[in-house]
C-alpha cells in the first residue's frame, strides 16, 4: 500500500530586519547562494516561476510579501488589494520556497521616516505620469528590501517591464551589490498575463482580457524590421477600444533600455500598454 505524501515543510517566517539578516547570514556561512523574491501577495504561477528561477541559481530563496502603502495612489485600490497569507505561505512550501520575509508597515516605514529613492527619465513616460509617486514608492522599497537582506540576487517578472527597468537602474546607481534579473512573462494559455489584479475581472471581462496580448503581437510583428511606429500604433489602439478597453492610457513602441518612445525600431524595444476593463487597469509588454 502507498504511503500517504508527507506534509510539506511550513516555509520559515521572518518577521523583521534582524531576523532576515541573521538567517541570510547563517546560510551565506554554510556557502549558500541566496535569492530573493519580492512580491506583495495574492501569489499566481507568474510569482511561483520566479521561485523555480531563482532556486535554479540560488540554493535559498527568500519570497517577501508586503503590501506597500507607498506606491499606491490615493484612488487606486490599496485598501481592497487582495491579501491571503495563509494561501500565499501554502502556495510557498507546496513550490519549496525556503522562507518568507513579512515586514509589517512600522518595520518599513518607521517613525519619522523620510528618504525617497527616485530614479529620473526612466519614469517620465508610460506609467510615470499616470500614477503620480508610484516609481517613486517601488525604488524606495525595492532598495529598502534589497539592503534589509542583501541576498546574491533579486528576479522580478517583466510583465512589469518598466518597474524592471526602474530597479535595475536603482540598483546600479546606488552600487547596490544585488544582481537584478528579469524574469518573462507567465501568461493563460489565451495570451493574459497573469496578475493579481486579474481576479477583479467578471467573467465577460475575463473573456476580453486576452485581447490586450494579441494587439501587442500584431503591433510588434508591424515595427518588426524598422517600419514606422505611428500607423501600428494606431491601428493597436482601435483595436483595443473595439474589443471594450478603455480608456485606453498608453499604446507605444519604446526602446529596451531607455524606454525612449521609438518612431522606427532599429535594436531591442518593446511594445507597451495600459487600459481599462470595466474598473480594472491591466498592462502588458512584448519584445520587438
Amino acid at each position: 500500500m502507498t504511503p500517504p505524501p508527507s506534509p510539506l515543510a511550513p516555509v520559515l517566517r521572518l518577521g523583521d530586519v534582524a531576523a532576515l539578516r541573521g538567517q541570510v547570514r547563517a546560510w551565506r556561512a554554510a556557502g549558500e547562494a541566496v535569492a530573493l523574491v519580492p512580491t506583495m501577495g495574492a501569489l499566481h504561477e507568474g510569482h511561483l516561476a520566479l521561485v523555480r528561477q531563482a532556486q535554479r541559481s540560488c540554493r535559498r530563496v527568500v519570497v517577501s510579501i508586503f503590501v506597500n502603502p507607498t506606491q499606491f495612489g490615493p484612488n487606486e485600490d490599496f485598501s481592497r488589494y487582495p491579501r491571503v497569507l495563509e494561501a500565499d505561505l501554502a502556495l510557498l512550501a507546496e513550490v519549496g520556497a525556503d522562507a518568507a520575509y513579512l515586514p509589517d508597515v512600522a518595520t518599513m516605514y518607521p517613525p519619522g521616516f523620510s528618504t525617497t529613492v527616485t530614479v529620473a527619465g526612466l519614469t517620465e513616460g508610460l506609467c510615470g505620469p499616470l500614477r503620480p509617486g508610484h516609481f517613486a514608492g517601488v525604488a524606495t522599497v525595492v532598495t529598502k528590501l534589497l539592503l534589509q537582506g542583501l541576498p546574491d540576487r533579486a528576479l522580478f517578472g517583466e510583465k512589469d517591464f518598466q518597474q524592471l527597468q526602474v530597479i535595475r537602474r536603482a540598483a546600479r546607481d546606488l552600487d547596490v551589490p544585488v544582481a537584478i534579473e528579469g524574469v518573462p512573462t507567465v501568461r493563460e494559455a489565451d495570451g493574459l498575463a497573469l496578475s493579481s489584479r486579474n481576479r477583479y475581472l467578471s467573467d465577460e471581462e475575463r473573456r476580453t482580457a486576452p485581447a490586450m496580448h494579441r494587439v501587442l503581437r500584431q503591433v510588434a510583428e508591424a515595427v518588426r524590421g524598422g517600419a514606422p511606429t505611428a500607423p501600428a500604433l494606431a491601428e493597436g489602439r482601435e483595436g483595443l477600444e473595439a474589443a471594450g478597453f478603455g480608456p485606453v492610457q498608453y499604446l507605444s513602441v519604446n526602446d529596451a533600455e531607455s524606454l525612449v518612445p521609438l518612431d522606427r525600431v532599429a535594436g531591442p524595444a518593446r511594445v507597451l500598454a495600459a487600459a481599462y476593463l470595466g474598473r480594472t487597469r491591466l498592462i502588458d509588454n512584448v519584445a520587438v
